[in-house]
């Protein structure tokens, strides 16, 4: 008992202090959009959610609004507990202001884009789908795709599965014991992560010249507490994520069971 309570408190208060700026700032608008939910002071859901028949140029804003709108309380900490260490990894190595840029960008929109597609013209339906598991699973399928490269296989047994494998089995797994999850948006998202863990992500993300203008220009770093800068990585821009140097697994394996996205 003095060990659960050592890690409650002071592992976990620790952690928290040293979470990056996007980390925290994603965090507090779920939890704000919960509260706004919560309070039926705004209809959020039908604003923010990702409907694929009302999908516009007045309404792209869906495109990127859907991963901070949940269900309920569940849904929402489920996510935030699977999204928050692989977030913050993802921002201490990329930078803050390349965070920003991708997740309410491509990073977003491109498997939003996807799923409206599969909807719209492969099944002709009209599913609407929310919360952040969007992004777990695509930072999973990062992870896992860089993590084949170092430590190919997993073995169970007598079996060799593949590494990058395993977001496609959680995803199988979470679709079959939790009810209403979006199993076609769960693919999207594992689909662009594998495509950015290949080495594409640099082509998606801004040029360094523009952010270290920007970073200068305002001096974010001095004005900013937890900001972090594109120059102030350990293991450089578009390099091999801390994960992949960790022997003998993928943090794809850490976060089973807390990796849900539901439709209503």
């Amino acid at each position: 008992m003095p060990g659960l309570r050592g890690f409650s408190t002071l592992r976990a208060r620790s952690y928290a202090f040293r979470l990056p700026l996007f980390t925290r700032a994603i965090l507090l608008i779920i939890t704000l959009f919960w509260g706004i939910n919560v309070l039926s002071v705004w209809d959020i859901k039908a604003w923010g959610a990702l409907i694929p028949d009302k999908i516009s140029l007045t309404a792209a804003h869906r495109l990127s609004t859907y991963p901070l709108i949940h269900l309920n309380f569940i849904h929402a900490a489920l996510n935030v507990v699977a999204l928050t260490p692989l977030m913050e990894r993802f921002e201490s190595e990329y930078g803050t202001l390349t965070s920003l840029a991708l997740f309410f960008g491509p990073l977003t929109t491109l498997p939003g884009v996807i799923y409206v597609v599969i909807e719209r013209a492969i099944l002709r339906s009209n599913t609407s789908v929310m919360g952040a598991s969007i992004w777990v699973f695509l930072l999973l399928g990062m992870e896992a795709i860089r993590t084949y490269r170092s430590n190919p296989h997993l073995v169970i047994a007598t079996y060799h599965i593949p590494t990058w494998t395993t977001p496609l089995l959680m995803i199988i797994v979470v679709a079959a014991l939790i009810p209403n999850t979006s199993l076609i948006g769960h693919l999207c998202g594992v689909s662009v992560g594998y495509f950015a863990g290949l080495g594409y992500l640099k082509y998606l993300a801004p040029p360094d010249w523009a952010l270290r203008w920007i970073e200068t220009r305002l001096n974010l770093l001095a004005v900013l507490p937890h900001y972090v800068s594109i120059d102030q990585k350990t293991y450089g821009r578009f390099g091999v994520l801390p994960s992949s140097n960790r022997p003998g697994g993928s943090a794809a394996t850490e976060l089973v069971g807390g990796t849900q996205r539901l439709g209503p």
